[in-house]
């Protein structure tokens, strides 16, 4: 892992550096090069934006660790309404949710609870699946338990799982018997050695070992879907001719990128004909998610510092 990356990473849970930040007009409108805007108005605009385009969405609600169980109600609530409006929109737009979001950290009954109520009317409006984001990887374990249970109610959820953590690989497999939607991506937190690959050709090697696993076909026979959620072009592209060596059907996967970046590769993908759904994040607490973005894809970075302290 790079020093700037690593930089980055810490920088993300800093409450200085985050007052500092969000305090400052430049570092906002850096910030809506990754995000439409705040409110969830801003994000159904964007999604409505990119549908022409045969781009569908995913939404999400920037927001973890919350403190209190009235909190992760209201944000329970906030995705319900957001269903709805979806449907008015006419939009083929899914939900992804992180669990500490729903008061995974406050009471893991609640919180199941808080998700598959999501599940439950997602499922039931056909806007399916609803995805839970992998956070830290002390939350792995919790978080597959979620999965786990609320697979057992529902057929329309699905997870992320993080190319970077050694044990990834025994966790797809463990998975594979349920017919699992995974979306797989590399991982954006600080972790340690201990658990994940320090050097991306490690972590990007992993990445296409754990998206053929689950294109192979007894996956494929359980019902699987994959979504390939990397902007790595190389990447992306040698997983397209792996699908179309194998004729795997265009139903059991989708390329998942972020609002904002790689739009060339987006449309390059959709006019191929490539099923391509966009991740946009709205909110208020933008800042951890933002600095993450940043270790992705630094190009911004000596642009941020500089005018951060900047007089």
């Amino acid at each position: 892992m790079s020093l700037m990356r690593k930089v980055l990473l810490a920088g993300s849970t800093s409450p200085w550096l985050r007052e500092q930040a969000t305090r400052r007009a430049f570092v906002r409108k850096s910030v809506s090069r990754f995000m439409p805007g705040e409110k969830i108005d801003d994000a159904l605009r964007a999604a409505s934006a990119l549908k022409p385009e045969r781009i569908t969405t995913i939404l999400t609600r920037l927001g973890e660790n919350l403190t209190k169980l009235d909190e992760a109600e209201e944000v329970t609530e906030h995705y319900l309404d957001v269903l709805d409006r979806v449907q008015r929109a006419g939009l083929d737009a899914q939900i992804s949710v992180k669990p500490t979001q729903l008061g995974l950290d406050l009471d893991a009954a609640v919180c199941q609870r808080n998700l598959d109520r999501i599940i439950e009317k997602a499922e039931r409006m056909r806007n399916t699946p609803v995805w839970i984001d992998m956070e830290s990887s002390p939350y792995v374990d919790p978080t597959l338990k979620l999965f786990r249970a609320s697979r057992g109610k529902y057929r329309s959820v699905g997870i992320a799982l993080q190319a970077y953590l050694y044990r990834t690989v025994k966790d797809l497999e463990d998975l594979i018997p349920l017919g699992p939607s995974v979306r797989i991506v590399k991982g954006a937190y600080l972790e340690p050695t201990t658990v994940a690959y320090p050097h991306k050709p490690d972590v990007d090697e992993n990445y296409y070992k754990l998206c053929t696993r689950l294109l192979a076909e007894d996956a494929q026979k359980n019902g699987s879907l994959l979504h390939i959620a990397t902007h790595d072009v190389r990447l992306a592209d040698r997983l397209a001719r792996f699908i179309d060596d194998r004729r795997v059907p265009s139903s059991a996967h989708e390329f998942a990128m972020l609002y904002g970046i790689g739009i060339s590769q987006q449309r390059r993908l959709a006019s191929s004909g490539r099923r391509v759904r966009v991740l946009i994040s709205y909110g208020e607490y933008w800042f951890p998610w933002y600095m993450r973005r940043l270790a992705e894809r630094p190009a911004n970075v000596t642009f941020v510092l500089k005018n951060m302290f900047a007089r």
